[in-house]
């Protein structure tokens, strides 16, 4: 527990990894930085992961344009990011695979005495609260959606990333397609310049801010605002009911969107339709070179990847995370079996033992 803890804080390197039999001399280490979004799910796979042939396997939480930069500069073995590629990223980069790894809702949470959880909010008064053109807690656009709430004229107080985020990515893009007025003069970035609000650095620290701010706001992976006790709104979405960011929720979106999904799978999940989908759901991709520079590392890289998309995905719900839907998995060892040495597929090199521990996936 003290070794998740401390994943959820950002405290998030090698150091929650369990040794293995060898010496370390005689194994390989792999070295990824990126996305805070999926960073507690990674490092439990790297704390369960057993394979005699890898000795450390470290996962920097630094953000999705951070981990972008350094797949495209070869600084790492992967990357993580929620923002898939712009053209202009991948031609500068070169042959970068998008692999889907995991799924979570972006949560609104937010912090306010007095009210319930899950307060009822709609697209347009979600892009007015962002937008500060609502300020006030009680607006009677907010009063009119939460008939039964007595809601307290505390301040709006916005909370937003303040490093290159591809959760900012995904909210951004979520008001950019509900909302014309946000279209026009936010737009949908990794950074944008925010109207209204205080920035911090990754999901940890937004949920931190937030949880020391009456009447804060923010977006968040839904798994950093349960590990910080902040209550989440209710959502409508495109059918027009309002939904929390559940598992279930996000699922349901998956499996609606599955179908729209392109062959490089660079995709935004939000405003899915479906009657229970959440509406601002996003993939967890893990970024690596499709032609690696070393067969032994690349074959390494290729085992916890093919574990982490089977066996590595019963540890997803413990941690606030959606298992993969069969048909997106499908997708993700397509692309496994892309990467290459020397012209070659790995997935032959890749074969032996790899395995989690015996402990349960909880």
């Amino acid at each position: 527990m003290a070794a998740f803890l401390g994943c959820i804080a950002g405290v998030i390197v090698a150091g929650c990894q369990r040794e293995t039999p060898g010496t370390s001399a005689e194994r390989i280490d792999l070295v990824g930085t990126g996305a805070t979004f999926p960073a507690p799910l990674y490092e439990r796979w790297i704390d369960r992961y057993r394979d005699p042939r890898v000795g450390k396997i470290e996962y920097r939480p630094t953000g999705s344009s951070a981990g972008i930069e350094a797949i495209a500069a070869h600084d790492v073995d992967f990357a993580g990011t929620d923002a898939p590629m712009t053209d202009d990223q991948l031609s500068q980069a070169g042959d970068v695979l998008h692999i889907p790894m995991t799924m979570a809702p972006v949560a609104v949470a937010y912090n306010l005495t007095g009210a319930s959880d899950e307060l009822k909010l709609t697209p347009d008064v979600l892009a007015g609260i962002f937008l500060g053109e609502i300020t006030d807690w009680n607006d009677p656009r907010i009063a009119q959606l939460n008939a039964t709430e007595t809601l307290p004229s505390t301040p709006i107080h916005i909370v937003h990333r303040s490093d290159g985020s591809g959760t900012t990515k995904v909210f951004t893009t979520y008001l950019s397609g509900v909302s014309e007025k946000w279209k026009q003069r936010v737009g949908s970035r990794t950074s944008v310049d925010w109207p209204v609000g205080v920035g911090a650095e990754g999901n940890p620290g937004v949920a931190r801010v937030l949880h020391r701010t009456e009447g804060g706001i923010g977006y968040v992976v839904a798994a950093f605002a349960r590990a910080n006790e902040l209550k989440v709104a209710k959502l409508s979405n495109k059918a027009g009911r309002f939904i929390p960011p559940t598992l279930d929720a996000v699922t349901a979106a998956a499996v609606s969107e599955a179908g729209k999904i392109p062959e490089d799978l660079r995709f935004f999940m939000v405003d899915a339709e479906g009657a229970n989908s959440y509406p601002i759901t996003a993939f967890s991709y893990i970024l690596v070179r499709r032609e690696v520079d070393d067969r032994a590392r690349g074959a390494a890289l290729v085992r916890f990847l093919w574990w982490a998309i089977h066996d590595g995905q019963t540890y997803a719900p413990f941690l606030g995370y959606a298992t993969l839907p069969p048909e997106v998995v499908g997708k993700a060892e397509a692309k496994v079996r892309t990467i290459e040495f020397a012209g070659k597929p790995l997935m032959p090199d890749a074969r032996g033992p790899a395995q989690a521990t015996s402990q349960d996936a909880s």
